[in-house]
């Protein structure tokens, strides 16, 4: 790795410095979007610390269906990895880089060593509890709130334009295309939007904001 690229990577995980010079010469990896970086059932290869790009990680059940747990960024953590790090146990989702990425991967054994630092530890624990609360939130929101109000909070905050497929909003939300295709031509008829290929316009920002707010 080159001092660049260290450096850039010390910004992100200041508690790398507690490493030295073992974790400086680690590589770091290029990864095309579309590649999957591990599966469920997989043994952990190691724990990933991003430099740029972006890794979404998810769920999929028996039939088909997809649900995603969170999107890790540089300088985030990845639940599923240190989890299955600090269990030495099986990956419990799938992890996908959704654009190119590069990462260092910290093999289990430098993972195992680094926690025997305690800034290196208390980061990994902190960001541990961060990702957590993400998820818990996660939970609550499939549990407890409307499908159509999750819906209208996943069309907001992408400006005038979505260039999202039916499908890919599904697997966002942890459902079926044709429910959201049958919400989405509701919204449509309720002038919330206007639907095209691949391309959702937002007419009415305020009324899907109100909807998102709905309760159960």
């Amino acid at each position: 790795m080159n001092v660049t690229d260290w450096n850039q990577l010390l910004l992100l995980y200041p508690a790398l410095a507690a490493l030295g010079q073992r974790a400086q010469q680690l590589p770091l990896e290029s990864v095309p979007a579309g590649v999957t970086l591990f599966r469920e059932k997989d043994v952990c290869a190691g724990f990933p610390l991003l430099l740029s790009g972006e890794v979404r990680v998810s769920r999929s059940s028996a039939n088909g269906r997809e649900l995603e747990l969170y999107r890790v960024l540089p300088g985030e953590l990845c639940l599923v990895s240190s989890s299955s790090l600090f269990a030495a146990q099986a990956l419990s989702a799938r992890g996908v880089t959704s654009c190119a990425t590069r990462l260092m991967l910290l093999a289990p054994a430098d993972f195992q060593a680094a926690l025997a630092d305690t800034v290196f530890r208390a980061f990994v624990l902190g960001l541990f509890a961060q990702r957590m609360a993400d998820l818990t939130a996660l939970i609550e929101a499939v549990a407890f709130q409307r499908l159509d109000a999750r819906l209208a909070a996943a069309l907001l905050g992408h400006g005038p334009r979505l260039h999202r497929t039916h499908q890919a909003l599904a697997d966002e939300l942890g459902t079926v295309r044709e429910i959201i295709t049958r919400l989405l031509h509701r919204f449509e008829r309720d002038g919330l939007v206007e639907l095209s290929r691949e391309c959702i316009t937002i007419r009415n920002s305020a009324g899907l904001r109100a909807l998102s707010t709905a309760s159960a």
